[in-house]
């Protein structure tokens, strides 16, 4: 998928392509495939400058994904809604703090520190 391709698709579309490409992305990562995950980051803030364009009511189909099974999805997408839904943010980074370790737990503790500190900059 390319960046381009983004404004094409359909709102649930776009909710799948973030769960599947930030597990995608993770998984790339820890593979140490970083251009993957580089590529993997690019569509992934497209995606969500996409859905902040289409308004909060496209951007709250992410609330979705905040359960999903892969820790990786849980983190961007809590990080990717604390500008609308930062309780629910803040509770699933905490969560991933604490209990994910690795680069996923790092990042979600980053995360909240950049939060908290109101240094925290939109995707």
């Amino acid at each position: 998928m390319k960046k381009t391709e983004v404004r094409r698709l359909p709102t649930e579309q776009l909710i799948e392509k973030t769960r599947s490409l930030s597990a995608e992305r993770m998984r790339a990562i820890y593979a140490g495939k970083p251009k993957d995950g580089n590529r993997m980051f690019d569509i992934l803030v497209a995606i969500h400058r996409e859905l902040r364009a289409r308004g909060v009511e496209a951007q709250r189909q992410l609330l979705t994904l905040l359960d999903d099974p892969d820790p990786g999805t849980r983190c961007w997408v809590a990080t990717a809604i604390m500008e609308f839904a930062p309780n629910e943010g803040e509770r699933v980074l905490t969560d991933l703090a604490r209990n994910a370790g690795g680069l996923v737990g790092f990042s979600a503790e980053w995360t909240l520190e950049e939060w908290k500190a109101g240094t925290l900059k939109p995707l």
